[in-house]
């Protein structure tokens, strides 16, 4: 396979799986040697240096994630705070619910649920402190579950999740 079409999957990889993936797993996702797979994602950490690029590609403790470049961030903190401001939007309810009726759930499992992206959404529900990580998921690459907190049981005025509606009673109430 092209070593560009190898980047563009490698890449996908890294922005779909949001957290540190091992080197060991994208090798075996993509069945390349570990080797030449070190050798693109340097590659790729160089292309992301340009100027013209806001992302980075970092490698920590042997594992890779994609991430936004540091002199970026007091924009992305502005607008973070500009949306904290704001109300739940409807794709972080929806995710919200997810989480409070799988949980604990991979984001994965939200994102096949929703069928889009959830990293920003989940990041904003973490921010708000309305979910956590509640643990690690027993399989490659170790994805975290997440959890409802507290602070969801008082933004919704509930004292535990067995006050949550039943899903039966929504799907009446939908109809």
């Amino acid at each position: 396979m092209d070593k560009n079409k190898l980047k563009s999957i490698i890449e996908s990889i890294l922005f779909v799986w949001g957290d540190p993936i091992s080197l060991e797993d994208i090798s075996k996702a993509l069945s390349l040697n570990k080797k030449y797979t070190r050798e693109i994602l340097y590659d790729m950490m160089e292309n992301y240096k340009r100027d013209e690029s806001g992302l980075r590609l970092r490698e920590v403790d042997g594992k890779f994630q994609l991430g936004t470049k540091p002199e970026n961030h007091e924009f992305l903190k502005k607008l973070i705070k500009e949306k904290n401001e704001k109300n739940l939007s409807k794709p972080a309810l929806e995710t919200l619910s997810i989480i409070a009726y799988k949980q604990p759930v991979t984001k994965i499992e939200v994102e096949e649920l929703r069928g889009v992206n959830c990293d920003s959404t989940i990041k904003g529900l973490m921010d708000f402190d309305l979910i956590e990580i509640s643990g690690k998921l027993d399989r490659i690459g170790h994805p975290n579950l997440y959890s409802t907190t507290d602070k969801f049981l008082q933004k919704f005025g509930i004292k535990n999740l067995e006050e949550l509606p039943a899903l039966e009673e929504l799907e009446e109430e939908s109809n």
